[in-house]
C-alpha cells in the first residue's frame, strides 16, 4: 500500500473479493479525477489585469500653485475696491516640487503675464505697499530678464513661489527626470492680458507672444516628453475621434511624461486655435465643446451644478479637470459636499487650494483614500484594480 493508497483509505486485498474489486475500482477513478484536478489547479493562469489608460486614473491637483498670499497691507488696500479679497487671497502653496514630492500632487496651474523685452513687472505696486525697494524686491534681476512672468493678478497679488515661467518649467522637468514612472502630470496654463484700471497693463497676447509660448516650453523639455495633442491624435482624423474612439494612450506608455492644457477660453484659445488648427502641431491641449475637432481635454470648474454633464464626459472618453473649492469657502466651512462631488463626478483631474489642510482654517483637506497618489477612476475605470496605480514616484514627507 502506498502513501497515496493509505490517504484516500484504499485497502488491498488483492483482488480477492468482488466488493473490493468494484470498491476499489471506484476510488482508483476518485483518485484519478483528484489527481487531475489539482493538477488543473496547479497550471492555472489568472487572466491578465486591464491595462490603465491615461483617462482611466484620477489625480489631485492645485489651483493657482505658485501662490502665496498678499500682505496685509496689500490685502487692505485691495479689500477697498474689492472686498472679497480678504477671504478669497488667504491660501498658500508649497514650491511645486514639494507639491509633487511630499503631497502627491500631479497636475498644476500657472497664470502667466507675457513680458517679451523683460523688466515690464519690475517694481510691483504691492511691493512698493510692502515698503520694498526695486532692489529688495528683485535683488537678482529675475523680474528685468525676457520671458513669461507668473503671478495672480499684476502689481497687487505678485508674490509667487516661482517668479518664472522658464523657472517652474526647469523644476517640473527636473522632478520628472528624478521620477520616470510617475504618472503624467498635467500643467494648466491660464494667460493674461486683462488690463485693470490703475495697474500695469499687461502685454497683449498675440501669435508672436503664444509662440514665444511654446519656444520657452521647448527650450526647457525635450519633446519627447510632452505628451502632445499629436500624439494622442495618431492616425485618427482628429483628436475628438481618436479619444471618443481610439482611447487615450495607456498609462505605461506615457509614463514620466507632461501634458500642457490652456485653461483659457474666449478669444485666447481662439487665437491657439487659429495658430494650431485642430491642434496639429501644438503643445497645449485647449478645452473646446464636446463638439469640436479638437475636443479631447475641458475644464468644468463647477462639479456641483454639472456632475452629471462631467460623468458623460468622462464616460465618452475625454478627460476633464474639475475643481474640488473655491475662494477658500468649504475650508472656512469645513463644507465636503462640493469636494466630494467632484472626486465621485469621474473628472481625471480634482483641483484644490488645500491638499493639506490649513490649521489657521480647519481640518479641511483634499486627498485620495489612504493618500494615494492615483486611483482607478470611479467612473471610466470601473473594470481595473483598486490601490495605487503610481508605485514608487513619491518621497515620504
Amino acid at each position: 500500500m502506498n502513501a497515496l493508497s493509505i490517504g484516500l483509505g484504499i485497502h488491498s486485498c488483492h483482488g480477492e473479493c468482488c466488493a473490493c474489486s468494484q470498491r476499489n475500482g471506484r476510488w482508483f477513478v476518485a483518485a484519478a479525477l483528484v489527481v487531475w484536478t489539482l493538477g488543473c489547479q496547479a497550471v492555472a493562469v489568472p487572466a491578465a489585469e486591464p491595462a490603465p489608460r491615461l483617462n482611466q486614473i484620477q489625480v489631485i491637483g492645485t489651483h493657482n500653485s505658485y501662490h502665496l498670499e498678499p500682505s496685509a497691507a496689500v490685502v487692505q488696500a485691495i479689500s477697498t475696491v474689492y472686498p472679497g479679497a480678504k477671504t478669497e487671497l488667504a491660501y498658500r502653496h508649497r514650491p511645486l516640487t514639494e507639491q509633487f514630492d511630499q503631497l502627491g500632487v500631479r497636475q498644476v496651474e500657472l497664470d502667466l503675464f507675457a513680458d517679451p523685452h523683460g523688466g515690464h513687472f519690475a517694481w510691483p505696486l504691492g511691493a512698493r505697499l510692502d515698503g520694498l525697494s526695486r532692489r529688495e524686491f528683485d535683488p537678482q534681476g529675475i523680474w528685468q530678464r525676457p520671458g513669461y512672468k507668473i503671478m495672480h493678478v499684476q502689481d497687487v497679488d505678485y508674490r509667487t513661489t516661482v517668479p518664472t515661467f522658464r523657472a517652474a518649467l526647469r523644476e517640473i522637468n527636473r522632478w520628472s527626470l528624478a521620477h520616470p514612472r510617475h504618472v503624467p502630470i498635467m500643467v494648466l496654463l491660464e494667460l493674461k492680458e486683462r488690463a485693470i484700471v490703475g495697474l500695469t497693463r499687461p502685454v497683449a497676447l498675440t501669435r508672436e507672444r503664444l509662440q514665444e509660448l511654446e519656444a520657452e516650453i521647448r527650450e526647457v523639455l525635450a519633446l519627447k516628453r510632452i505628451l502632445r495633442p499629436d500624439d494622442v491624435r495618431g492616425t485618427a482624423t482628429c483628436l475628438r475621434d481618436a479619444v471618443t474612439e481610439s482611447g487615450w494612450p495607456a498609462l505605461d506608455d506615457v509614463a514620466g511624461r507632461v501634458l500642457f492644457a490652456l485653461d483659457n477660453e474666449g478669444q485666447i484659445r481662439d487665437r491657439y486655435l487659429e495658430l494650431h488648427p485642430g491642434l496639429r502641431d501644438g503643445l497645449l491641449f485647449a478645452s473646446v465643446p464636446e463638439s469640436h475637432p479638437a475636443a479631447a481635454w475641458m475644464k468644468i470648474n463647477d462639479p456641483v451644478s454639472a456632475q452629471l454633464r462631467i460623468q458623460r464626459l468622462v464616460k465618452a472618453g475625454f478627460i476633464v479637470r474639475t475643481r474640488a473649492d473655491a475662494d477658500t469657502q468649504q475650508a472656512r466651512r469645513t463644507d465636503l459636499r462640493r469636494r466630494d462631488l467632484a472626486l465621485s463626478s469621474g473628472a481625471q483631474f480634482v483641483s484644490t487650494d488645500y491638499p493639506e489642510s490649513d490649521p489657521r482654517l480647519s481640518a479641511y483637506r483634499v486627498q485620495l483614500p489612504g493618500g494615494m497618489v492615483a486611483r482607478a477612476n470611479p467612473v471610466s475605470g470601473t473594470r481595473l484594480r483598486a490601490g495605487e496605480w503610481e508605485v514608487g514616484a513619491r518621497s515620504t514627507p
